[in-house]
């Protein structure tokens, strides 16, 4: 993991970000506003796990274990594939959805070898310094 003062705020926000991930997936589908267009869910999908991957990028320094939690996300984006199907009456499991899933989720890799892969830390040390 990368040196943070509050590492604990860093992966509560991650697991955060797991959360309404989920629970955006299992949502009532009639309590979700209207697609603009068609695909726009596979548009959602793929920035939605990028991100989970891309925080994953930003907490972890090692490209193994950034690598690892990709596996993660992936996993999960087709646990909510197959919860879609298993726990709801007007959502179904699509494996166009998981696969979306799971490209965001190789693309948030893409941050790692980049300037940006350091900006959780440069917040939690700018969050951190005493006023004055």
């Amino acid at each position: 993991m990368r040196a943070f003062r509050r590492p604990w705020l860093w992966i509560g926000l991650w697991v955060a970000l797991f959360a309404l991930v989920a629970l955006g997936s299992l949502w009532n589908a009639d309590a979700l506003p209207a697609p603009s267009f068609e695909g726009i869910d596979k548009v959602q999908h793929f920035i939605g796990y990028a991100v989970l991957s891309a925080w994953a990028v930003m907490l972890f320094a090692r490209m193994r274990a950034q690598a690892l939690a990709a596996l993660v996300v992936i996993a999960f984006g087709i646990a909510t594939e197959v919860a879609q199907g298993v726990l709801t009456t007007d959502r179904s499991a699509d494996s166009a959805d998981a696969m979306a899933n799971a490209l965001g989720a190789l693309a948030g890799l893409l941050l790692s070898p980049t300037p940006l892969a350091g900006t959780l830390q440069r917040l939690d040390a700018r969050w951190s310094r005493k006023p004055g």
